[in-house]
Formats: C-alpha cells, sequence, structure tokens
C-alpha cells in the first residue's frame, strides 16, 4: 500500500499556537513529537519509506525535512510534492495519485491528514485491511464512532452493508447540538478526512465527476500552470458526495482533529479541577486560585482566580483569552491580523530555518534584538539589508563571518558590525550549535528586507 500525506494545512483556527509559517501539524502540541511526525509513524504501519509522498507547500518543506531527518526517515525529496499555491484537498490528492501511478502503476492509495491526533489499536490496522479490500470498487472515507453528541465534526449516514463497511447513504455537514444527538443515536459515524482509494479508479472518477480537476492537471505544461487553472475544493464536495461509488469503513478508536481550541481541550489530560495546563518556556509556570475547566498554554507566569470555562494561549508575542464553546471564531482573528499585514499571523517569537531559528528577544523603534541559533555546519545564505544594520555577539561556538571581502572567526564574547547594503554572511564551522545575539537598528527591520546572492537551500 501506498501512502499521502497531506501536510498543506496553514495555521488559523489554533492562533497564537499555530501560525501560518509554523501550523498544527508542525508544532510540537503532544509529548515533543509535531503531528506530522506521529502521522509518519503511522503510514510506516503499511508503507515504506519509498512508497510514502508528502504534499505540502513551499514554504513548510524545510519543516518537513527537519522532521523527517529527526526521526530518521529517509524519504527520497521527489516524493515530496510542493504545491505553488493551496486549492483545497482535492487538487493536493490529485496531484499526489498522479505521480503515484506515474511511479507505480495501479496503487492502493492511503491519504491521511498531517494534523490529526489519532491513537492507532488493532482495531485501526484491520480496518485498513478491510478498506483495502474494498477499494478496488469504491471510494473509502473512515467512519469514527461518535462517543456523543459533537457539533464540530461533519457526519456519514451509512447505508447499505458491504463486507467490511456500507455504502455511503448521505454526508452531513456540521449540525446544530440536537441534529447531532440524533445522529449519534441514528448510527451515523464522524467523517475523519481519512480515506483510501486505488489510483486508476480515482483519477477516472475526478475526470467524469469533475472535469475541471483533470483537465487542468491532465492538459497543462507543468504543476505550475495546472495550478494556475484548477479550481479550489475539498475531496468531499469535489468527489466524495458526488460519486455513486462511496463507501464507509468504521474506525474504533481515538480520533480528534484538534480543528479548535475547544477539541484541544479535549485532548488533554485535565487536573482535578478540570483544567487543562500546558507549560511551555524557561519562566512559564501557573497558579490556580479556585479556577476550573479552563485550557491554560503559557511560557510565562500565568495566575487564574475564580474563572471557568476559558481558554488562554499566551505565546509571549500574543496573547489569546476566549469562552470555551466560542474558540471556532478564533480564525476571525487570524483573518484581521492578515487584513493589517501583522507579522504575528505569520510567525512566533522564534521563526524556524533549515539552518536553525531565530528568536525576537526585544524590539522597539528602529531596533530589535534577536538570539540566532545555527545547527553545526550550516550556514545562512550570502545576504544584504537596505535599510538595517547589524552588531553580532557570540555567545556560543564559533562563527565564521565574512563582511564584503574579509572574513574573520568569532569566539564566544567577540562581535562585529555589518553596515547596511555590506554583503555578509554567517556560518557554524564547528560541531556544537552557534548561538548569536542580533542586534538591528534602522528605519525598516522587516523579514522581507533581505536581498539573497547565494543559498545552500535553494531559497528566493
Amino acid at each position: 500500500m501506498k501512502t499521502l500525506i497531506l501536510a498543506g494545512g496553514k495555521g488559523t483556527r489554533l492562533w497564537p499556537l499555530s501560525r501560518k509559517l509554523m501550523p498544527k501539524q508542525f508544532i510540537r502540541i503532544f509529548d515533543n513529537t509535531s503531528l506530522f511526525q506521529k502521522t509518519m509513524e503511522r503510514a510506516l504501519k503499511f508503507s515504506n519509506p519509498k512508497e510514502i509522498f508528502i504534499v505540502t507547500n513551499r514554504e513548510y518543506n524545510f519543516r518537513v525535512l527537519d522532521d523527517l531527518n529527526e526521526l530518521g526517515i529517509d524519504v527520497p525529496k521527489e516524493n515530496i510534492l510542493l504545491e505553488p499555491v493551496g486549492k483545497n484537498t482535492l487538487p493536493a490528492i490529485y496531484w499526489g495519485m498522479k505521480i503515484i501511478e506515474e511511479n507505480y502503476g495501479k496503487s492502493k492509495v492511503a491519504v491521511l491528514p498531517s494534523d490529526h491526533l489519532i491513537k492507532v489499536n488493532e482495531d485501526y490496522i484491520k480496518a485498513f485491511e478491510k478498506a483495502k479490500k474494498l477499494a478496488t470498487n469504491y471510494f473509502i472515507t473512515f467512519g469514527i464512532k461518535p462517543t456523543r453528541p459533537h457539533t464540530g465534526y461533519g457526519y456519514i449516514k451509512p447505508g447499505e452493508r458491504l463486507e467490511g463497511g456500507y455504502k455511503v447513504d448521505e454526508f452531513k455537514e456540521k449540525p446544530d447540538y440536537e441534529t447531532a444527538k440524533r445522529y449519534v443515536e441514528n448510527g451515523y459515524y464522524w467523517n475523519s478526512g481519512m480515506f483510501l482509494f486505488d489510483s486508476r479508479l480515482f483519477i477516472e472518477e475526478v475526470k467524469r465527476v469533475n472535469p475541471e480537476v483533470y483537465q487542468a492537471f491532465e492538459e497543462a505544461e507543468d504543476v505550475e500552470k495546472a495550478y494556475e487553472k484548477v479550481p479550489e475544493v475539498s475531496v468531499d464536495y469535489g468527489v466524495m458526495e458526488k460519486t455513486d461509488k462511496a463507501a464507509i469503513v468504521p474506525l474504533n478508536i481515538y480520533w480528534n482533529d484538534l480543528g479548535s481550541f475547544d477539541a484541544l481541550y479535549e485532548a488533554f489530560e485535565k487536573d482535578e479541577s478540570g483544567n487543562a495546563i500546558r507549560i511551555s518556556g524557561f519562566k512559564g509556570d501557573h497558579i490556580n486560585i479556585d479556577s476550573k475547566n479552563n485550557l491554560v498554554i503559557t511560557e510565562r507566569l500565568t495566575a487564574t482566580v475564580g474563572v471557568e470555562d476559558l481558554v488562554i494561549i499566551d505565546t509571549g508575542d500574543a496573547l489569546l483569552v476566549a469562552k470555551k464553546g466560542e474558540t471556532q471564531k478564533v480564525k476571525e482573528v487570524y483573518k484581521k491580523l492578515i487584513e493589517k499585514h501583522d507579522e504575528r499571523a505569520l510567525v512566533h517569537r522564534t521563526a524556524y530555518r533549515p539552518w536553525g531559528s531565530y528568536t525576537v528577544l526585544e524590539e522597539g523603534e528602529r531596533y530589535k534584538i534577536k538570539r540566532l541559533t545555527v545547527l553545526p555546519g550550516m550556514r545562512l545564505s550570502v545576504q544584504r539589508h537596505y535599510h538595517r544594520s547589524e552588531h553580532w555577539v557570540v555567545v556560543r561556538g564559533t562563527a565564521k563571518v565574512k563582511i564584503g571581502d574579509k572574513e574573520l572567526l568569532l569566539r564566544p564574547g567577540e562581535s562585529t558590525f555589518i553596515p547596511a547594503g555590506v554583503i555578509h554572511r554567517l556560518e557554524n564551522p564547528g560541531k556544537v550549535t552557534l548561538e548569536v545575539i542580533e542586534t538591528q537598528i534602522g528605519e525598516y527591520l522587516g523579514e522581507d528586507d533581505i536581498e539573497r546572492f547565494q543559498d545552500d537551500f535553494g531559497r528566493d
């Protein structure tokens, strides 16, 4: 069996915990392991690394590579498909199916979102084995047996019984509570967003029920042109709700799509007062006085006094306080930040790069202070800035610095100055992580004030 992992989603509903450049699938919410990494581990139960394909966008390429490297999983680079622009799940899946067909011919393909929390058990394995047999003639979606009425999930009504599953009688959108209660009583399933397809059957059916998607990929000269033409459409709406070949295989497992902070609260363990607390950072701590049923994620000292049913998310550069039951509206906050061109929609104080990371420690009018962390053997691009100068102080490791035609080695406590407009590069030639404090001074300190002349990672 081949596996296609969808890893291109953006971080809108869990802001400020997730951001556009560090979405839900890559943040370390559980056990210091990303949801993407957990998805990879599930994929290995049915596919070897060469049979795993990943669809993501170009901005996340290095996050994918870093997570794979941390796990020691060698997925061929050509199996990582980088979308030029996100167009929802159907174009991503179709492109993946097309590539799998070209590499392996007719194949059974499991399609897995990378941002769900799933606890694998024997039923998970058996369900995929049943689905593999059914997928010769049907498009398989996996249904989760509901534990309670839930208004945040779509539902599937099972129809005629098949060996190992049922034909899909009807897909239902997210209901109100009373409707959800009726669905659960009548044996409906939650729509998990996981699928298993026969690649040849899938391509042929898309050609029949959604010819726009088929033509965009089959007639375009390359993937860039295909994504210019293809409509933005989900696989549920574009195929599953239109085909007469949809079938459902029940899954009796723990599953949570983590689609809101309410869902995140459900996934965490609670204390005796019903509070779910997650502490991160050197100064993170929580003091509770007569507060209950709250979700608190913080990296600083946070005290809650006499409050109930709140979501409190503190990431150092942003604070979210929301009432439980209202957290689906967080995406509206994200939208407003995008409209204002606010960088806090895009990145955290700590931003990850292929060479390491940087953390914004302090900023004000005309200055910004960062901590740069450069991994052993890595180097930043050859670059220059037009609106800012930079002062570097080494606090750990050894820095190899090139400024114009001058090259020097800096050790802890030593420093150098880079004037605006001068071409420069920072490199870690050693075997320990390099840490540098960078002070930027200038009239404009945005991350887009950069001109690259050479880059080891192929960035523009």
